[in-house]
């Protein structure tokens, strides 16, 4: 018995025939303008996920989305872009780009750069880990850090100065500004080691934890 082939099969010839032609040209027009709008960002899903990704991290330190998502890009990208495609490949405002962009100069994440034969300014991201890591952690202590342990300072003044202040109070903010005075002074010496120390640091891992503990007596 011989089957009928598809093609020549009448009730596969009459689904055909159930799409209309009008929902057929609109589903080719969505399609078509989907393949357009990939093409024209161009980014890979896992590009555009990092991307994304970067950017609800830095949303979530205190940083603006586009901020962190243009220094994503930047990083990942192998050419040094303009603020046109920036703006063109994530979908941005070209006023939200520029703001953007003199932030992330001030942070010192990105560096202006000149392309022979362009006049426009382009613009690349560092792309030491180690070096763009120090800069986030020094804007970070800037911002935060630094104002909470001249708040501290003057805590422990006036209330050095003021007989309601519990000695119980004053001891706990003198330990906190003596803790916070310590843990600034290490970040500080740590964020001047060069970038192949601080590795070789970080590798040693566990051994140098052992080699601290070495000094400790059981009863510590």
């Amino acid at each position: 018995m011989r089957l009928a082939s598809k093609s020549s099969c009448p009730s596969l010839r009459i689904s055909r025939l159930k799409i209309p032609l009008a929902k057929r040209a609109v589903i080719s027009y969505i399609s078509v303008m989907t393949e357009i709008t990939v093409q024209k960002r161009g980014l890979a899903p896992s590009v555009e996920r990092f991307v994304l990704h970067w950017g609800e991290m830095g949303n979530t330190w205190g940083v603006n989305r586009s901020i962190a998502q243009i220094h994503a890009l930047l990083f990942i990208t192998e050419q040094p872009l303009t603020a046109e495609e920036i703006a063109e490949q994530l979908g941005l405002a070209r006023s939200n780009v520029s703001t953007s962009i003199r932030e992330l100069l001030i942070w010192k994440l990105i560096r202006r750069v000149h392309v022979m034969g362009d006049r426009r300014d382009h613009y690349e991201a560092e792309a030491d880990l180690f070096e763009m890591v120090r800069r986030i952690a020094h804007g970070r202590k800037q911002r935060e850090i630094d104002p909470t342990i001249e708040m501290l300072r003057d805590c422990v003044v006036e209330a050095n100065a003021d007989k309601r202040v519990s000695v119980h109070a004053r001891a706990r903010l003198a330990g906190m500004l003596d803790f916070m005075d310590t843990v600034d002074k290490g970040f500080d010496e740590i964020m001047r080691l060069p970038s192949s120390t601080l590795m070789r640091l970080i590798k040693m891992g566990g051994a140098i934890a052992k080699f601290v503990g070495r000094g400790k007596s059981k009863t510590d």
